[in-house]
């Protein structure tokens, strides 16, 4: 089996969020779990990869891709890293950016053509897939052209292509001239773009993909409800025989309280105790009571109304009612930002707010807290809830998307504690629940040693995405 694992980030290249971690560990699991398969991954060579990997990228050609304002370049560089074939898909133009990947006023573009370049290039690839696996807006025109135009030639025939969405909120939602200028698609297929008065790519590839999966077996389900499917439910329904929902995993050897540099001691669940030092150590750097007795309760989140930190402002001064500690890592929204300054001014010694972002202070912050609270208003998969759980740090959170896939409330014998509703005095129940159970440190200890024994591995998601895969033969 030979895939082509489609995205426009990856990690270990270039990372903006959850698609790069995706994209970075799927492909290498899938292989590890089928040492018959061949996995490889195309991305845009943007400027930040040229800059970082340099001579160590190896060309293997170009050609012109026609797009409708000109022929554009298209150089292929290769890199292995991990076992795994990456190609970069090379233009100037369109990815030599400084800035963040994404906002800039020709995306559409942008990704059009590293859309059609993948499939233009194979050739040169030398890497004609059985399967092409795409991911959200911006690859979305992979599987539209493969449908629409490339299945006609005899290369591409018999290739079939997987569509993922990582979040159904971005679209790809374009101006009917979009077409005429962009994509140049045939008016007699343009029924598979159009939506709503506007060209849809979310929408074209969930129409041409043979298999569409999305990140948990519960947002698949969700994004049939208009309330989540953000315009999309009609679609998603009619395509419902194709959808599929897969958790995330998360790399268990880069969260691995075991081995993580970050902190110390290291420990796992069989040497939990020593998870206390760890807690002393955050407590003293924060400038936090130190105080085993108290427990330790912490938010790493971008700091926003649809993670639910709403309802944690709502009821702020109610949670420090209970024994708690409370420590919250992330920036945001600034009236967010500033009312969690303000609640470290009216805590001294109990809340500490660091509004930034910081990967190596965040492990610090797993491993120190007794508590990981989640309360999300809606979350495709979430990965925070799993790696919290490696580290012991038991979860909080509300049962939405993949949140409600991973994690089990308390009192039906599950991994942690879950509320049903987008309430903050629901909210404020399991938090009180947590708090008060922490004082019963027996118990509480063998809580979080379950959370941390349960498998968030990336090849629980590799076997599943698998046995999809094999169905499409």
């Amino acid at each position: 089996m030979k895939i082509l694992y489609v995205a426009s980030e990856c990690k270990g290249f270039i990372a903006t969020g959850g698609l790069a971690e995706v994209a970075g560990s799927l492909p290498k699991a899938i292989m590890k779990k089928r040492r018959s398969y061949d996995v490889r991954v195309v991305l845009p060579l943007y400027k930040q990869i040229k800059e970082k990997f340099g001579n160590e990228l190896v060309y293997l050609g170009h050609k012109y891709v026609n797009m409708p304002r000109e022929n554009c370049y298209a150089g292929v560089f290769t890199y292995e890293l991990d076992g795994v074939k990456y190609y970069f898909i090379d233009n100037e133009y369109f990815f030599k950016r400084d800035g963040s990947l994404y906002g800039h006023f020709d995306d559409g573009e942008r990704f059009a053509f590293f859309s059609k370049a993948v499939l233009e290039t194979l050739d040169i690839m030398d890497f004609y897939p059985n399967i092409i696996h795409t991911n959200d807006w911006h690859t979305a025109l992979v599987n539209i052209y493969l449908d629409i135009y490339y299945k006609k030639h005899s290369y591409y025939t018999n290739i079939k292509s997987v569509f993922t969405i990582h979040n159904i909120e971005y679209q790809g939602v374009y101006g009917l001239d979009f077409n005429k200028n962009v994509m140049s698609i045939d008016p007699k297929y343009l029924s598979i773009v159009e939506y709503n008065g506007a060209i849809n790519l979310v929408k074209g590839a969930i129409v041409t993909a043979d298999l569409v999966t999305t990140v948990s077996p519960n947002y698949a389900n969700e994004i049939k409800n208009d309330f989540f499917a953000c315009g999309l439910a009609s679609i998603i329904n009619k395509n419902a025989h194709k959808l599929r929902g897969i958790i995330n995993g998360i790399d268990v050897n880069f969260y691995n309280p075991k081995t993580d540099k970050a902190i110390c001691p290291k420990y796992d669940a069989k040497t939990f105790e020593k998870k206390a030092k760890n807690k002393a150590k955050l407590q003293k750097m924060l400038g936090l009571e130190v105080n085993p007795d108290t427990c330790l309760i912490s938010i790493i989140s971008r700091l926003a109304s649809h993670k639910g930190i709403d309802l944690v402002i709502s009821r702020f001064h109610d949670i420090m009612r209970s024994n708690v500690q409370f420590v919250v890592l992330g920036t945001g929204d600034k009236y967010l930002e500033n009312k969690f300054c303000e609640f470290a001014g009216n805590y001294p010694g109990r809340v500490s707010a660091c509004i930034t972002f910081n990967n190596e202070l965040s492990r610090k912050i797993y491993a120190g807290s007794d508590v990981f609270l989640m309360p999300s208003k809606m979350e495709p998969c979430g990965l925070s809830q799993m790696i919290a759980s490696r580290y012991g740090a038991v979860p909080i959170v509300r049962a939405t998307g993949g949140l409600k896939d991973t994690i089990i409330d308390y009192g039906d014998d599950g991994n942690g504690f879950v509320f049903q509703d987008f309430n903050s005095f629901h909210m404020l129940d399991k938090v009180r629940q947590a708090a008060d159970l922490y004082q019963n440190k027996e118990e509480f200890n063998k809580l979080a040693k379950k959370a941390m024994s349960v498998d968030f591995s990336w090849m629980v998601s590799a076997l599943s995405y698998i046995n999809e895969y094999e169905k499409l033969k």
